[in-house]
């Protein structure tokens, strides 16, 4: 399941750009057989005032957090190639509209997330292909 926070200058992104953002996003994680209602992002705006970086305060920086807990990648060439497939989801943006970005993955334990009160299917398995299929929000609902 990923989660992605994407902490953003105020009005830095039109609800269009959001969608597409998010778009994005899913669609490189459906890529790769996870069901799309797996795939979480969050945009939250932030203030000039709030948002610093090097202790002063920055209105063109974008943070993004990315939470990784359906897949774990534990070869280093994996991982790498994984970093850089999601700063090319970035890319487009935030560096081609001029904003500086950061971002770090990490990788919470499997047996640590629930969806509806249930365990998932194991990855890569007939039942979380079934549900990637269904396309639905949850198989519980």
């Amino acid at each position: 399941m990923p989660l992605w926070h994407v902490y953003h200058p105020a009005n830095t992104y039109s609800d269009q750009d959001k969608a597409d953002f998010a778009r994005d996003v899913t669609t490189l994680y459906t890529g790769f057989g996870l069901p799309a209602f797996y795939v979480v992002v969050l945009f939250e705006e932030v203030e000039q005032t709030s948002f610093f970086v090097g202790g002063k305060p920055s209105a063109d920086t974008v943070r993004v957090v990315v939470e990784h807990l359906a897949r774990h990648l534990d070869d280093p060439d994996m991982r790498k190639r994984s970093t850089q497939r999601l700063n090319a989801v970035m890319e487009p943006y935030t560096g081609a509209r001029g904003l500086h970005w950061e971002f770090h993955t990490y990788e919470s334990p499997r047996d640590l997330w629930m969806i509806a009160g249930l365990f998932p299917p194991e990855a890569g398995s007939e039942a979380e292909k079934a549900w990637a299929r269904a396309g639905e929000p949850s198989p519980y609902s």
